[in-house]
């Protein structure tokens, strides 16, 4: 496992700078192992990325290594996937780098009624709160028009990967149900996001 302060959800992309060498061995090990290369990503939602002593989330994405290039004999860049959504059961000792016992979480109600309509109400949504926040110079300006997929499962994460939104309510997005659940938590933030947003600007 590897707790950041960050939340990457299915589909996203994580480049990383691996320098630890607890995470150096991680690395190591992934690709040591038969199969697709791939660790277990969670939220640290108290305490610091560095040297352990943190609390984690329980709930979690597995990352895929896609690209990995060793800098020199002490720091890895990795290029890493979002593959699917994972429920972390009990957080296992460090030894010698965070472990944890994890099972698949698929999404409840991925061909819901309705969503392709919720996912262009959204969408329209996110593209005007990055709009506001391109105004404010917090994101780029090509981002406001960037494509989401069209199966509404794996739009609900691109938005909610999308949205300028902070990793506390990435992470609530992350944990809802399934993407019609997903997408009311997204408008629900976006009340607030846009509020903040607008009051900036004024």
């Amino acid at each position: 496992m590897f707790p950041l302060g960050m939340v990457l959800l299915p589909g996203g992309v994580l480049p990383l700078h691996v320098f630890e060498p607890r995470y150096r061995q991680l690395v190591v090990d992934c690709l040591s192992d038969d199969g697709e290369p791939e660790f277990g990503q969670a939220l640290i939602t108290h305490g610091s990325e560095a040297g352990g002593g943190d609390e984690r989330a329980l709930v979690g994405t597995v990352a895929q290594m896609i690209q990995v290039e060793a800098l020199d004999d002490d720091r890895y860049a990795l290029v890493t996937v979002g593959t699917r959504r994972i429920r972390i059961n009990a957080w296992l000792p460090d030894d010698p780098y965070p472990i944890a016992d994890v099972e698949d979480w698929p999404d409840s109600s991925p061909d819901a009624p309705g969503l392709d309509d919720a996912v262009t109400s959204s969408h329209a949504r996110v593209r005007a709160a990055l709009a506001l926040a391109a105004e404010l110079g917090d994101v780029s300006a090509e981002v406001v028009d960037s494509d989401i997929s069209t199966d509404p499962l794996v739009a609900s994460y691109h938005l909610a990967a999308l949205a300028p939104i902070g990793p506390a309510d990435r992470y609530r997005l992350l944990t809802a149900s399934g993407p019609a659940d997903r997408l009311a938590v997204l408008d629900e933030v976006l009340d607030d996001v846009e509020a903040m947003l607008k009051f900036r600007l004024t």
